[in-house]
């Protein structure tokens, strides 16, 4: 049958539709796709200023983590002294890269001020525990354990987020000085502004702050410098609140070393060779009895701290009349690399005093004697407390300038112990040096 001339016009006019309904089909795809490409680009960039928000916030709300818990303050631990930590107890890796960095030099320190008490109360470098437990002179109310770092001599405790530590320290007296190393592993840009440590002197040795009690902390933030916060309580009444300007950024990722010194009321605190706290009255005198560790805010499995070479001594008063006016000191206060007689730089307070009595007094002349432990050999030992004595004399010639036919030195070994040589307190006050008037 033939096709009628209508029929072909009909079917004509269906294709056309059926072409222009495809085209529409097409059209109306390709809008969706552009309008969902513009979704993605939207949320991508409402992610990313979502992103930097968070971080500029973090500097002052936290890290933003899933994890945050409002912080602590002193009056929230007096009314609930005790916290749980909630903190994996299985043993971590025990052995880990130290941040990399170099030492800092003795003529970085030359003008370091700091002088360690003479009379050593503790000394903890945890040589006497194993690998993997909680130190034996510690407590906590959380865990923790003592570990090996591939790049650092000796051992280290590990101390965990939201747990306190507190030392065997005897009751603290009136004049004293505690130092310490912390090593943090794991920080970057990203670690939060609520990543401190609080260094914390109290009335009582409860998990807590008490009604007389003082505290310090130090921060590990990389992306804004927030400062050195003090604070304190004198009979339940705080009295000092306040954060100092300090940039410790670039010190926290190497192993720093801490100094702090109360002489009564009087407070003060060094990282490294700069001192950033001096308050005059901070201390509730007479009051103050125990020390402890909390650190808050370190990503749990991230970020970790560790802690070692605490000594804690009685006394840090000027040495300098004490050496006019009786002849002699003697002081384990000048470190020494372990079995070596290379000068720790932050012993230099020490060395620097003893320097400004040899200016002042321009006709004295001093002996410098070293000291050692009962480790090794006699023939060892008196071979290297010869070369320390002489460290320290070269000490006092190339950095301030004494002339060295002021100063003689002489080792004597392990001959003359004034601690017990079978424990760790003991053998750190044999490590000493003397200095005589001739």
């Amino acid at each position: 049958m033939k096709t009628s001339f209508l029929s072909k016009i009909v079917m004509a006019f269906a294709m056309t539709l059926c072409l222009n309904a495809n085209a529409q089909f097409f059209k109306k795809l390709a809008k969706k796709a552009e309008r969902a490409a513009e979704r993605t680009v939207e949320r991508r960039v409402e992610q990313e200023s979502a992103k930097k928000t968070d971080q500029a916030l973090d500097s002052v709300l936290g890290d933003g983590s899933g994890n945050q818990k409002a912080p602590r303050t002193p009056q929230d631990n007096q009314e609930n002294p005790t916290s749980t930590s909630g903190n994996n107890q299985n043993s971590t890796n025990t052995s880990i890269e130290s941040s990399s960095g170099g030492p800092k030099t003795i003529e970085v320190y030359s003008k370091f001020d700091f002088v360690p008490g003479d009379k050593q109360l503790f000394f903890d470098d945890f040589a006497n525990d194993f690998i993997g437990d909680f130190p034996s002179k510690w407590n906590t109310d959380g865990s923790g354990e003592v570990v090996k770092i591939s790049t650092e001599d000796g051992k280290w405790f590990e101390m965990k987020p939201s747990s306190y530590y507190i030392p065997d320290v005897p009751t603290l007296p009136q004049d004293y000085t505690i130092e310490f190393d912390l090593l943090a592993n794991g920080l970057d840009k990203q670690t939060s502004s609520q990543a401190i440590l609080h260094f914390i002197l109290d009335e009582s040795d409860k998990f807590g702050y008490g009604r007389n009690a003082i505290y310090a902390y130090l921060p590990f933030c990389q992306y804004v410098p927030i400062g050195i916060r003090i604070w304190n309580n004198i009979d339940g009444k705080n009295t000092v609140n306040n954060t100092v300007t300090a940039d410790i950024r670039k010190d926290v990722l190497q192993k720093v070393h801490i100094s702090v010194a109360v002489n009564g009321k009087r407070f003060r605190l060094w990282v490294n060779e700069n001192k950033y706290i001096d308050v005059p009255r901070l201390v509730s005198e007479g009051k103050i009895t125990t020390l402890k560790f909390e650190p808050r805010g370190f990503k749990d499995g991230k970020e970790r701290l560790f802690i070692s070479n605490l000594k804690v001594a009685e006394g840090g008063m000027d040495l300098r009349r004490k050496l006019i006016s009786e002849g002699k000191i003697s002081t384990n206060g000048i470190l020494f690399e372990s079995g070596s007689a290379n000068i720790q730089p932050q012993s230099m307070g020490i060395i620097r005093q003893v320097s400004q009595v040899l200016q002042q007094e321009e006709g004295m002349t001093l002996k410098i004697v070293g000291h050692t432990d009962s480790d090794g050999s006699d023939e060892n030992n008196l071979s290297l407390s010869r070369k320390r004595a002489e460290a320290v004399k070269n000490a006092l010639v190339s950095v301030y300038g004494i002339s060295s036919n002021r100063l003689l030195f002489e080792g004597k070994g392990e001959s003359e112990p004034v601690g017990d040589n079978n424990t760790v307190d003991g053998k750190a006050q044999n490590r000493r040096v003397e200095f005589i008037k001739q």
